[in-house]
């Protein structure tokens, strides 16, 4: 009988640098990053989804950019700083992103969130006053199978003037538009009906 597959992936020592935190683990080097960020560093913020980068339940930002995790090698990611769905915040004190996602109860089953949730605060960290046509492009690509695209751009809205009332930009999505969009429920005011 022939070597395994697995006996043949010699592992080395890989440096990350994740959420912050410098951290060493073995992997091969061609290891999926998600693999290596759910299996050894115990962060299940990214999910499992399609494998081929299409979905985005994976995604994690590298350097401040949405990368979908399941399809870069980690040894991609080596001298890069890594921001899973645990880097933005705790349950305790979400980061703004996470909070608008939790204010909108923008989840059915919630797998597609990790997705949802790091693309818009990708976007929001290069652009904090995005337009709504920036937002449904930039979610273009994610997918939610449970069909929440409504609950979710109501909470990509709301994080941006979350974002803006946390740095003060001026400029943003106003409220006015906010509210069509959530169907008559003002989000600038947590969600109370107007």
């Amino acid at each position: 009988m022939g070597p395994t597959v697995n006996s043949c992936r010699a592992t080395q020592p890989i440096r990350l640098n994740v959420n912050g935190v410098e951290c060493t683990v073995p992997a091969a080097p061609d290891t999926a990053l998600l693999h290596v960020l759910r299996n050894d560093l115990a962060l299940n913020g990214p999910k499992y989804g399609c494998g081929l980068g299409e979905c985005g339940a994976c995604t994690v930002l590298i350097d401040g950019v949405a990368a979908r995790s399941c399809v870069i090698p980690v040894r991609a990611a080596q001298g890069r700083a890594v921001v899973t769905l645990e880097g933005l915040g705790t349950r305790q004190q979400p980061g703004t992103t996470q909070q608008a996602f939790i204010d909108c109860q923008a989840a059915q089953c919630g797998y597609c969130l990790n997705g949802m949730i790091m693309t818009v605060e990708a976007l929001l960290r290069r652009n904090p006053a995005p337009t709504q046509d920036a937002l449904r492009s930039e979610l273009h690509h994610n997918l939610c199978r449970c069909g929440t695209h409504v609950e979710i751009m109501q909470a990509a809205l709301r994080a941006v003037q979350l974002r803006a009332k946390s740095v003060g930009v001026v400029g943003v999505v106003g409220v006015a538009a906010v509210a069509d969009v959530a169907g008559g429920v003002d989000l600038a005011d947590g969600g109370s009906t107007r």
